[in-house]
């Protein structure tokens, strides 16, 4: 699955009450296919996704992916302290057309050091890789060491890094560890992500139906016929060890240093902003890129870096988006707070 370009960290909408709110998330995700990132992450680090059962977890995942366009590339964040647990969610995310699993380490190894912890860590992802019905990508903090990125994007299920330090020296490192692996990825004939949803539509258009084979001729030429001039057409490209920026304030240096794409928590609430970035990028403009992230940093680090899921919320409200309340025990926001988010968004308002 190639990974390019901005993915957006879905938050989960719930009630006042604590009750999920799968209308908004609904409504959140078919807002957001509009926008020109290529791809959504449904319950990644600020989606809350430990907040929820696995019985929710099925029913944020099912919402989610039916509202999205089948051009976005969609993430199923699906992280369990089990093995079991986890290719078992894995499983079910593949059987409603995920493009990729999201696959953070064990709470119970989120801190330490030494071998143990090292071979613990191992055996959980290439466990769960091993049986994974998705590709899977790591989704990576300070607990994950550099040593165990490198070994596990050797298993030929591991694709992907999202990694929230991104250092430019990291990135390099990493790039230099990992040149020699190489996926194939299906893409569009302009190198666009091709996703399980697409695929599943071209090969719908294209079968014949059994009353079509028994019907008259004219049923039959209009069956047989050539495909509409914009038919999906595929071809095969060939991509590395894909590296994905997960912090807004240090996503152009990533970029620039090899990352591939970027999935910062403030593209939630901002996600026209944090795609000019990466757009300037693209267009090989860098000065026009550290302008459009040096625009977004003050504001990027209050709400991601300082505050959390909570102002990732609230700063969805401000641009049209359902953010709402965190579940308990996260809190809410002081006045103080809202205050200094709406001034620090006033310039990023949609």
């Amino acid at each position: 699955m190639l990974l390019e370009g901005l993915h957006l960290p879905l938050t989960t909408p719930f009630y006042p009450d604590g009750r999920l709110n799968l209308h908004k998330l609904e409504q959140n995700v078919a807002s957001y296919s509009k926008t020109p990132v290529a791809g959504l992450a449904v319950l990644s680090t600020h989606g809350e996704p430990t907040m929820l059962s696995d019985e929710e977890t099925r029913q944020v995942l099912q919402v989610a992916i039916k509202a999205a366009s089948a051009e976005k590339v969609m993430l199923a964040g699906v992280s369990r302290d089990s093995v079991l647990q986890t290719f078992t969610l894995t499983n079910y995310a593949a059987s409603l057309s995920y493009d990729a699993a999201l696959i953070a380490p064990p709470s119970f190894l989120q801190t330490g050091d030494g071998a143990k912890r090292t071979r613990e860590l191992l055996t959980y992802f290439q466990s769960v890789a091993d049986q994974s019905a998705l590709p899977i990508v790591l989704n990576a903090t300070m607990s994950l060491p550099i040593e165990v990125i490198i070994e596990l994007a050797s298993h030929p299920r591991v694709i992907a890094l999202l990694d929230s330090v991104a250092t430019p020296e990291r990135v390099a490192h990493l790039k230099r560890a990992t040149a020699s692996i190489k996926h194939d990825v299906t893409v569009t004939s302009i190198f666009s992500a091709v996703t399980s949803r697409m695929l599943a539509q071209r090969e719908a258009a294209t079968m014949l139906s059994a009353d079509m084979l028994m019907g008259d001729g004219a049923a039959l030429a209009l069956a047989l016929s050539p495909p509409a001039p914009n038919a999906l057409k595929t071809r095969t490209k060939a991509v590395g060890f894909q590296i994905l920026a997960g912090t807004t304030t240090t996503m152009l240096d990533a970029l620039l240093a090899g990352a591939v794409g970027v999935m910062p928590a403030f593209a939630a609430s901002a996600p026209q902003a944090c795609y000019e970035v990466l757009a300037a990028w693209k267009d090989g403009d860098r000065g026009l890129a550290e302008e459009k992230q040096e625009r977004l940093q003050s504001a990027a680090k209050y709400l991601e870096e300082d505050l959390g899921v909570a102002a990732i919320k609230f700063g969805c409200d401000l641009n049209g988006y359902f953010g709402g309340l965190p579940r308990l025990p996260l809190l809410p926001l002081s006045g103080e707070d809202r205050t200094r988010i709406e001034s620090l968004m006033h310039s990023l308002r949609n």
